[in-house]
């Protein structure tokens, strides 16, 4: 039970890596709001897992929240604050793709992934930052990628957001640290998700070939890597960039 007492906010909880964040964080001990754009995957979620073994102990909610806008964010963070009476972590999990060329990148496609994907955070942070400085301790945790780190064709808007939560997990990781919050990213590589799930099986392969451990990522590789910096275990790491990869970067 590493979590236990704590109160996390999980982006992107609904679906993949942010659901597989959210079991993995109530079987710790903690209690979870899962916060994502689409509610209707989220309310089903939350009841699935209150059906299981988490709705006793309240300790699972969901909330809606657009992270591209600055006011549904401050909004869903008042409200879990409200709920569960405090805030210890947070992770940043929430992200879209709208990949294409550089020269056939639309606007709406660079903007989109950039006020998801970069604002978002930005956002998120900003708000929930100031309820772990007043108790003078938490976690945060930024979803980057390891294509923030390597750049790749296609993800002009991705990598720059990616690339983007970096600087900011740095940054942060300075002005926070001596107020007790402890900021890091974690860097997935090729993680095996819905999105991957749709792709021809020769792409796959092709994926799983570069990867030196031979297999795609799964959800829970990535759940763990997040359970590690949200717990006591982590209380000296900060300002890192933890690739989650297989090897893939090497």
């Amino acid at each position: 039970m590493r979590l236990a007492g704590k109160v996390a906010i999980i982006t992107g909880g609904a679906s993949g890596i942010g659901l597989a964040t959210v079991r993995l964080f109530l079987l710790e001990g903690a209690r979870v709001a899962m916060v994502d754009y689409n509610e209707e995957a989220g309310l089903q979620a939350v009841e699935q897992l209150k059906s299981e073994q988490f709705g006793e102990q309240d300790q699972v909610m969901f909330v809606k929240v657009n992270v591209a806008e600055a006011s549904s964010v401050e909004s869903m963070v008042n409200t879990v604050v409200e709920r569960f009476g405090t805030l210890d972590i947070l992770v940043n999990n929430a992200g879209i793709t709208k990949d294409s060329m550089l020269s056939k990148m639309t606007l709406e496609q660079w903007h989109a992934v950039i006020d998801v994907n970069l604002n978002g955070v930005f956002y998120c942070t900003k708000y929930a930052a100031p309820h772990m400085v007043q108790k003078g301790k938490g976690k945060i945790i930024n979803t980057s990628s390891i294509v923030g780190v390597s750049g790749n064709i296609g993800q002009t808007n991705y990598s720059a957001a990616k690339a983007g939560i970096i600087g900011m997990t740095k940054t942060w990781a300075k002005e926070l640290g001596f107020k007790g919050v402890n900021v890091n990213a974690v860097a997935p590589g090729f993680i095996a998700t819905g999105m991957t799930a749709a792709m021809p099986e020769n792409v796959l392969e092709q994926m799983q070939a570069k990867v030196p451990l031979r297999r795609l990522g799964s959800p829970l590789d990535i759940a763990q890597a997040y359970l590690f910096l949200a717990s006591e275990e982590s209380n000296y790491v900060n300002g890192t960039v933890l690739e989650v990869d297989g090897g893939l970067a090497i």
